[in-house]
């Protein structure tokens, strides 16, 4: 294409072993003719996993949403609870599966992580817990949450998807609140093609969660407590393992991109880049924020041009999970101003490490000429 790419680039890709890691890994599994019910590879996983977060009480899954599903009944949680309406849907389906209602607030418009500020107004009789989303892997306000938390009585989930691997003031971002789910999906920076975790501050919860995983049954195959299917299976693991190697160098290309993206677009009347630097974060995206009236051109317009051009980003999160057909009569923009904007305004751009310094350039300047 004259003005364009003539191979499409999308929002990301994901990150892959060399064939021959993972063929060996299969014969691995063709030898113990164990495919799921978490066994070596499973393990295995499971070990790295904990020493790479620097966590005891993982609980691995077959991905993010079960996770964040089992989890929040492992809870016993009830009635309400608070959440942000932008982000993905899953993070609200979560709760419906669980029979909680969810009840938004809005988001804070520099971080666009929920809006600590707002929660206590929404705070009732009914309300048992806050489930936070660090959207974009900036983290939340979690030192007011917890103040909030404890104020309340409330538990504290925070789905933290985009989040793997992340410090947040020196500590593990897992350590706030009672949990946090990781997703392992194919587009993370981390991925076992399908998967996530749970991890808990309370030894008696992963327990209880190891049960929940399979079934629900115990090791003498008696059901214990509430079950589903959300084991990883070998496939998964043995993918993960090989993975979780390729993390550090992944990051390393990303930071470098993430410069180039800041120093093009970082000083552009109009154009915010929303993600931090990302050095102790997990690189997940590379997301700007586009004033129309500022920069001259809105999101939309400035999605289309790089569709046209063979590019295609991401409008994370637009509708809002408060604007589907289940929420819509119950919340008003007026109610969500920053969660409304943010969703008409954000835009996320390719960003992996196999993306070229020249075509990172070449998708800024089709940005700042559409």
């Amino acid at each position: 294409m004259k003005n364009g790419f003539e191979n499409p680039i999308y929002v990301t890709k994901p990150l892959l072993p060399e064939l021959e890691k993972i063929n060996s890994r299969l014969e691995k599994i063709w030898k113990t003719g164990m495919l799921t019910n978490m066994g070596e590879q499973h393990r295995e996983l499971e070990e790295k996993l904990s020493q790479y977060l620097a966590c005891e009480n993982i609980t691995l899954f077959n991905n993010g949403t079960i996770a964040l599903m089992a989890g929040l009944k492992a809870l016993d949680l009830k009635g309400e609870v608070i959440t942000t309406p932008f982000t993905f849907p899953a993070t609200v389906q979560a709760l419906e599966w669980n029979g909680l209602k969810p009840v938004f607030c809005d988001i804070d418009p520099v971080s666009m992580t929920m809006d600590a500020g707002k929660i206590e107004d929404l705070i009732n009789e009914n309300t048992s817990a806050i489930l936070g989303v660090h959207v974009f892997d900036n983290i939340c306000d979690v030192r007011k949450i917890d103040e909030i938390s404890k104020k309340y009585n409330l538990k504290i989930v925070y789905d933290a998807a985009h989040s793997f691997g992340s410090i947040y003031e020196g500590v593990p971002v897992w350590e706030f609140g009672d949990m946090s789910m990781f997703s392992f999906h194919a587009t993370k920076l981390f991925n076992t093609i399908e998967g996530g975790c749970i991890i808990s501050k309370d030894a008696g919860i992963t327990e209880r969660l190891e049960l929940m995983k399979s079934f629900g049954r115990d090791k003498d195959g008696k059901v214990a407590d509430w079950g589903i299917n959300g084991k990883l299976n070998e496939f998964q693991a043995a993918m993960g393992i090989e993975v979780l190697k390729l993390v550090a160098g992944e990051k390393e290309k990303r930071i470098g991109l993430a410069k180039i993206y800041n120093a093009i677009l970082g000083d552009i009347e109009g154009i915010r880049v929303v993600t931090e630097a990302c050095r102790s974060r997990s690189c997940q995206y590379l997301v700007v924020e586009i004033d129309e009236e500022k920069f001259g051109k809105s999101r939309d317009m400035v999605f289309e041009a790089l569709n046209s051009s063979n590019v295609f980003p991401r409008k994370y999160f637009h509708p809002l999970c408060s604007d589907t057909d289940w929420y819509r009569m119950d919340y008003s923009n007026k109610e969500l101003k920053h969660a409304q904007s943010a969703s008409e305004r954000v835009l996320a751009l390719p960003f992996y490490g196999g993306l070229s310094e020249e075509n990172v350039e070449k998708i800024c300047n089709i940005i700042l000429n559409c």
